[in-house]
């Protein structure tokens, strides 16, 4: 049982988690606990709002729209990673959704399928929404979601929450049938909680680049392929395999390695590939995806990165695609560059680079 803290904690809860805080209106009254109960809280709910803009996204939040009153969340995220109050108390945001779901966060347990709706969300979770179309196209810049990872940890710490990997914060996808969000490139929910679950081992403000147990810079890699051809048969993920990489001065040839990241960290990975025989408004798919090392060494995947999903005019295409992410506090966590295509038959990589900059945690 978990009372809602009082507006002033919560302002000081995310202030001292280092999250940049603006006050919009009367956000400490603004409120729906007319309509129904605030608590106990049990956990965090995270939004995409498909609007764009700040201050007309904000102002929506706060008033709400002719069918549902606002507030319609606790705080909106904005592009840059500013977090605007617009309501303490019931708000509109979760709806109903899956008391098993319910359940599991409450005992800090793996989620189950949402497949219900038969629990009221707006009385148990503090609620998030991050300004994004929603389109799996608008980009999740780097400092929007470490301000949710931020503001998610800084309720979680207040509360006692999360201490051993974190079930406390979700995304509406997994609390509501049909939902989506949050969606898009840049954002994963196990990305979320995997970084909050890190600043939980921390003290409140910690920062990778800036904590005195890291370098303050980011470390550089580059992985590329020299007289390399990787065949990609229709409808299965193939993983890209690289045979050189940069030192800092000069390209060293190596063993074709499948990884391009390595050991816990924080990451913007950027990776292009050159394909050989699309065929005109075929679409070619790539991702990167986590690997982790089992108990008997065979290295299985656990998770990946949105998928970018290109269609192409036909002929040869070369394709590149960004994305930040983080890999949890394992060393034996790795980073691999997958592609598939739904073709009639086999289309060939002749060319392939990833170059991160990465913290390591």
């Amino acid at each position: 049982m978990a009372t809602p803290l009082s507006a002033d904690k919560l302002l000081k809860a995310l202030k001292d988690e280092g999250v940049k805080v603006v006050e919009h209106k009367n956000w400490r009254t603004n409120n729906r606990n007319k309509v129904g109960s605030w608590g106990p809280v049990h956990g965090v709910m995270v939004h995409h709002t498909v609007t764009t803009g700040t201050s007309g996204t904000v102002d929506l939040c706060y008033g709400g729209r002719s069918d549902l009153p606002g507030p319609l969340c606790h705080g909106v995220v904005a592009k840059d990673g500013t977090v605007y109050l617009v309501g303490h108390g019931r708000a509109n945001h979760a709806g109903a959704g899956d008391q098993d779901v319910l359940n599991a966060v409450v005992a800090e347990k793996a989620l189950p399928a949402d497949n219900e709706t038969n629990a009221d969300g707006n009385t148990h979770f503090y609620g998030f929404e991050a300004v994004n179309l929603g389109d799996n196209k608008d980009p999740w810049p780097a400092a929007q979601v470490e301000a949710i990872v931020r503001a998610s940890a800084a309720l979680c710490r207040a509360h006692g929450w999360g201490k051993d990997g974190d079930t406390s914060v979700i995304g509406h996808l997994e609390w509501q049938p049909g939902k989506i969000d949050p969606r898009g490139p840049g954002i994963t929910m196990k990305d979320v909680r995997a970084r909050v679950a890190e600043r939980l081992r921390h003290s409140a403000g910690w920062s990778p680049a800036s904590s005195a147990e890291e370098d303050e810079m980011p470390q550089w890699s580059v992985y590329g392929t020299t007289d390399y051809v990787r065949t990609v048969p229709p409808g299965a993920w193939t993983t890209l395999q690289f045979n050189r990489r940069h030192d800092g001065k000069k390209w060293v040839d190596k063993e074709a390695e499948p990884s391009i990241l390595f050991g816990s960290c924080h990451y913007t990975a950027s990776v292009g590939v050159r394909v050989v025989g699309l065929a005109k408004g075929q679409e070619f798919q790539i991702r990167l995806a986590e690997y982790r090392a089992g108990a008997d060494g065979k290295y299985e995947r656990t998770g990946g990165m949105p998928i970018n999903s290109p269609v192409h005019d036909g002929g040869d295409g070369h394709f590149t695609y960004t994305w930040t992410g983080f890999i949890s506090a394992t060393d034996k966590g790795r980073v691999r560059v997958e592609v598939m295509h739904y073709g009639d038959g086999p289309l060939t990589v002749d060319w392939a680079r990833a170059e991160s900059l990465y913290w390591p945690s």
